[in-house]
């Protein structure tokens, strides 16, 4: 595939050369297109849009961004609109709806055919991030009774508005999925078989309410490039395929990293998103951060006759917090990783704390002891080193065991096991490490 030259047709594009432009841009891949016109300034992107091949444009149209559709739709003809929302694939034309603005709305759906209308009406009311919300209702359907050059024939004759052909779906009179056929296998199946002589009847698939990182967890466990969306009555109503998933996958993986770092998450680029909203989206969380926080203030309130009696005893506080911090994230980290591959389940509750219990025995004796060595050779105390290790070795324990069973309390709450990464677990692991550890100095060092 050749490389986009940006320049070459930044030039075609400001000289207002239609005809070669329209040469070079017909030689160039759908998604890199799209890359060009996303680049070019307002005055532009509709030109440079109405210079592609009529038979790629749609295609073009459903990689550019919401912003550059919305500007898109907005600045064309009624005629334009029409060609573009009856060419794309009933999933992007539902998902075009969806983000753009009510009035830009009747504009696209008064030019749009009918069956078009009816079809993206019936897309949008399927849950938020449900299988019914992401799929697409282009596929093949073939009848059982059919012979494999029948089913051919049907192939040819509707492919070319089909999303994807390389898997067809067998259904009964009344719609209902009884079994699937690569196209492989009709390739090197006679033109005589019957369809419900070779079809394959274990069928994996989902129901139109079954949640999104479902489906993409079936899709990554059997390697699959679509797979069928049927109703609670078995009814085949459309399919999901890979390009979907994968942009699940990238919207589920950004709002996980994003929760776990404490911020809301946004539905734009980073670079495409106000510095209002990014402020807004992280203040929340920082501000019950922050207040969290005061718990540990007013610890360190209440021991404050310690302090004076021994100061070396703060020194080793922000040992103890950030180490108990590090190793409680660990635990969720590799949990909540688990949950999203479904790995760990809720009902693993009690595996994954008896797991996390006897590592953390294990990683807090060889922290504790390490600790110990170094506070005697340097203070050549051993009641303070035996303090500051008793105590960083519960607090190990307590981090990781938290760590560790959070998300899956959250996820048994119905709440998103990201919440409990590292900024929740370092809260209440801080405030728990402090009051273990002055409440041993008061024992140990009779304070």
């Amino acid at each position: 595939m050749r490389r986009i030259d940006f320049s070459t047709l930044n030039r075609l594009v400001e000289a207002k050369q239609l005809k070669p432009l329209k040469e070079a841009l017909a030689d160039f891949n759908v998604v890199d297109l799209a890359n060009f016109i996303e680049q070019l300034n307002r005055e532009s992107v509709v030109y440079a849009f109405r210079a592609l091949p009529k038979d790629i444009a749609a295609q073009v149209f459903s990689y550019l961004s919401f912003e550059s559709q919305e500007f898109i739709v907005q600045s064309i003809t009624d005629q334009e609109i029409g060609h573009i929302i009856n060419d794309l694939f009933s999933d992007d034309a539902a998902d075009l709806i969806e983000e753009l603005p009510a009035n830009v709305v009747k504009k696209v759906l008064r030019n749009a055919s009918p069956e078009v209308r009816n079809t993206i009406n019936q897309l949008l009311q399927y849950p938020a991030e449900s299988a019914g919300s992401i799929m697409t209702a282009e596929f093949v359907d073939l009848k059982k009774h059919m012979t494999v050059g029948e089913a051919f024939a049907r192939i040819r004759r509707t492919a070319f508005e089909k999303e994807t052909v390389y898997t067809c779906y067998v259904i009964d009179e009344h719609r209902r999925l009884e079994g699937v056929i690569s196209v492989k296998r009709l390739l090197v199946t006679p033109d005589d078989t019957i369809l419900s002589q070779v079809m394959e009847t274990n069928i994996i698939k989902v129901t139109t309410t079954d949640d999104q990182e479902l489906v993409a967890h079936l899709f990554a466990k059997y390697g699959l490039l679509s797979l069928p969306v049927v109703d609670h009555e078995n009814r085949l109503v459309g399919i999901v395929t890979i390009d979907d998933v994968i942009d699940v996958i990238h919207e589920e993986a950004t709002e996980d990293f994003e929760r776990m770092a404490a911020m809301l998450p946004s539905e734009k680029p980073y670079l495409k998103t106000s510095v209002l909203s990014l402020a807004k989206n992280r203040f929340a969380w920082l501000l019950f951060l922050m207040v969290s926080g005061m718990i540990v203030g007013s610890i360190l309130a209440k021991y404050e006759e310690a302090f004076v009696a021994i100061p070396l005893l703060v020194t080793f506080i922000p040992m103890l917090t950030d180490t108990g911090g590090n190793a409680g994230s660990q635990s969720s980290t590799l949990v909540i990783r688990g949950m999203a591959l479904s790995e760990i389940r809720v009902g693993d509750f009690l595996k994954v704390f008896f797991k996390e219990f006897r590592v953390s025995l294990i990683v807090g004796l060889g922290l504790s002891i390490a600790n110990f060595i170094r506070i005697m050779i340097s203070y050549k105390d051993p009641m303070i080193a035996l303090t500051v290790s008793l105590s960083l070795y519960l607090t190990v324990v307590i981090a990781k065991t938290v760590g560790g069973i959070l998300p899956i309390f959250a996820k048994l709450v119905k709440a998103d096991p990201a919440i409990m990464a590292a900024p929740i677990i370092t809260t209440v692991v801080d405030a728990l490490s402090l009051m273990l550890y002055f409440r041993i100095a008061v024992v140990l060092l009779k304070l």
